[in-house]
């Protein structure tokens, strides 16, 4: 156990308020942690850069219990401590002959704080990085340890995305797939004006397809095609794209960036997990010294939503690094951005200027208001919880499973009383 003084996020624009940190190496000591604190959360990587893991009690970090990854090959699974890092299981997973569906754009993140909070890849048939989990365990407020599996437990869609207010989770058991190849094409200057006209086309184009834009001009930097080695060849890589360019060589999204820090481009073929992310586990991800914020919009909107952006681009240039656009799958889990609905992600890599950037921020939630916009729970958003909440039609329900599992409230903060009352 130590205190909690300087504690910081990742991104070191929040200072935790918790009082003091455990850093339990066992679920039995866990267990006795959390059966003893009258207010506790949960703490994985610090990937997060709003306050959902804050609190005024304690807060217990996960990354000190054994890194346990225990494959299963006959149900093609694998089951993974709630603090490892993707980063240190794909490769073993690779060499095993398995896949996951999707990764997220850093493999620096953990597997727990990820799917608790709905964080995601791209693809338009892939769901967010939760919706692999078939189990869950979890340290419950009484310090009893549960686990709910997918079909044999109705609570199981409130479970995986909960934002940490039912448990602390313990380890996860996500399904797999036989492994793949991954070929990775970066274009660049897509015309803006060719979204309104293929949009489909664009994200349908690979099996993970990101755009990053600066805002700054009418065309999109960079498109960042990743396709299936084994998909049918009815597509030349090295010709212009729909009045894109292909790359000449190695970028990195982020401007200024080195893309040494980036995974492998050029079409050259690699495992799916050194191409699904963007960074490599062993390079500074994304910026460094930035903000983030995300907002998910339908799908069927997406391009209204991404013109009423633009309306404000001469205000967002000066205070962004890059903006990335993603499609995600719909899914049935209960607080996901993406219940129910495909979704397309509007993401925000800000300059490291809390002042500069929170009014640019507030006109870019203005002109996505209309788009029944859900913004990531991780990231910077000051959309008021009564407006937001009205865009969770099961978060009655999920009310109800955190009065199950935490009657007392002692794994709420300041986040999670907004919602839950």
């Amino acid at each position: 156990m130590t205190t909690a003084e300087s504690l910081r996020n990742w991104a070191g624009n929040i200072t935790f308020g918790a009082t003091r940190v455990h850093r339990p190496t066992s679920v039995d000591e866990l267990r006795r942690i959390v059966a003893g604190s009258p207010r506790i959360r949960p703490l994985g990587t610090a990937h997060s850069f709003s306050r959902i893991a804050d609190t005024t009690g304690e807060l217990v970090a996960v990354t000190a219990l054994p890194p346990t990854v225990d494959l299963d090959r006959e149900r093609s699974t694998v089951t993974v401590a709630a603090g490892v890092r993707y980063g240190d299981v794909v490769v073993g997973l690779c060499d095993a002959g398995f896949s996951l569906p999707n990764l997220g754009s850093l493999p620096h993140i953990s597997i727990g704080g990820a799917c608790q909070t709905g964080t995601h890849g791209s693809g338009d048939r892939n769901g967010n990085l939760a919706t692999a989990v078939s189990a869950i365990e979890m340290v419950t407020a009484t310090g009893d340890l549960v686990v709910i599996r997918r079909g044999e437990d109705p609570d199981f869609p409130g479970t995986v995305v909960a934002l940490g207010a039912l448990g602390v989770v313990t380890r996860l058991t996500l399904d797999l797939g036989p492994t793949f190849d991954i070929c990775q094409y970066v274009y660049e200057n897509l015309p803006r004006e060719q979204l309104a006209v293929h949009f489909d086309q664009i994200f349908g184009a690979g099996y993970s397809v990101c755009l990053f834009t600066d805002w700054r001009g009418p065309v999109i930097n960079q498109v960042w095609l990743k396709r299936r080695a084994d998909a049918p060849e009815d597509w030349t890589p090295d010709v212009p794209w729909l009045g894109a360019t292909p790359a000449a060589g190695p970028l990195n999204p982020v401007p200024g960036m080195p893309a040494e820090n980036c995974t492998e481009q050029l079409g050259v073929p690699g495992p799916w997990h050194d191409r699904l992310p963007h960074f490599r586990l062993g390079f500074t991800p994304s910026a460094g010294d930035e903000l983030q914020s995300e907002f998910f919009v339908p799908r069927d909107r997406a391009v209204e939503a991404l013109d009423a952006v633009y309306e404000i681009h001469d205000r967002i240039g000066p205070v962004v690094h890059t903006s990335e656009i993603r499609t995600i799958a719909a899914d049935d889990l209960w607080m996901s951005p993406h219940y129910g609905r495909d979704s397309v992600a509007i993401h925000f890599t800000w300059i490291g200027d809390p002042a500069r950037v929170a009014p640019v921020l507030e006109a870019v939630q203005d002109r996505l208001a209309p788009f029944e916009v859900r913004p990531h729970w991780g990231k910077l958003s000051t959309i008021p919880p009564e407006v937001l909440s009205g865009r969770y039609e099961r978060l009655p329900d999920f009310r109800a499973l955190a009065r199950k599992y935490d009657a007392t409230g002692k794994f709420r903060n300041d986040t999670l009383d907004a919602y839950l009352g």
